[in-house]
């Protein structure tokens, strides 16, 4: 079992799963761009099991690392620093904030492939990129759980994908194995998988002055191994499948 966890990028998915990590009984390194000193009120909260850092030290002292910073600077990890890791990316590629990168074209390659071309010496996991930030930690559940979830992740290493599989389960999710990083485009923004199914029925009458009461509530709803095979399957690839949820259902909220 992995014990200690590094995080790159302090914002809402690392800091709910420095949460469940912490609750789990792992300790966690926090680091983000503003320094350590910005990690205070975070690191009071999760305890003794907790510290902050650089990135390159939550980088050397970590077992396993989650990266979870804006895709537009993923080229910004540092590729010695990670060098020998499993990293875990968590990372979306959002057109509308990201801006335009001609790098990522949809028919030929995911994003976690260009994680991977970067981080060339580091073994990558795509993981924790399709659950909301809210429902990630209410969602939790132990092993045998009736109404425990599954998330899916994707690696070219399956040595690391068994590591991080081992992980989620820690944490509270079983995992889905959707095979290479080629296949990781299949769990990204606008598949099925991503995020509405976690959110359960989305209320038709909620108007948009209660959207964001009623998302940081909603109790969510559970999303088995099978529903996530089922899922994933029904992905296809097109045109705006990075970035964009706007025509999704509920996706205001």
């Amino acid at each position: 079992m992995t014990q200690t966890i590094g995080f790159i990028g302090s914002g809402a998915i690392s800091s709910q799963v420095a949460r469940l990590a912490v609750a789990a009984g792992m300790d966690v390194i926090l680091s983000n761009t503003r320094g350590p000193e910005s990690l205070s009120a975070l690191i009071s909260e999760l305890g003794n099991r907790a510290r902050a850092a650089t990135p390159a030290e939550a980088a050397r002292d970590a077992e396993l690392v989650v990266a979870s910073i804006p895709f537009y600077a993923y080229s910004k990890l540092s590729a010695e620093a990670l060098a020998g890791k499993v990293v875990i990316d968590t990372m979306n590629y959002y057109p509308e904030r990201d801006g335009h990168m001609p790098e990522i074209d949809t028919a030929r390659v995911a994003t976690s492939e260009l994680v991977q071309r970067h981080l060339s010496r580091s073994r990558v996991v795509r993981a924790l990129n399709n659950m909301d930030w809210v429902r990630l930690r209410s969602r939790a559940r132990p092993v045998g759980a009736s109404d425990r979830s599954a998330l899916p992740i994707a690696s070219d290493d399956a040595e690391a994908k068994a590591a991080v599989s081992g992980f989620l389960g820690a944490i509270g999710y079983d995992a889905v194995d959707l095979g290479p990083l080629a296949d990781s485009w299949r769990s990204e923004p606008t598949t099925p998988v991503y995020v509405l199914p976690y959110l359960g029925t989305v209320p038709s009458d909620v108007r948009p002055e209660a959207a964001r009461a009623w998302f940081l509530q909603a109790p969510g709803a559970p999303v088995s191994v099978q529903q996530v095979k089922t899922l994933v399957a029904r992905a296809v690839r097109h045109e705006r499948m990075f970035g964009d949820v706007g025509p999704l259902p509920g996706a205001a909220i």
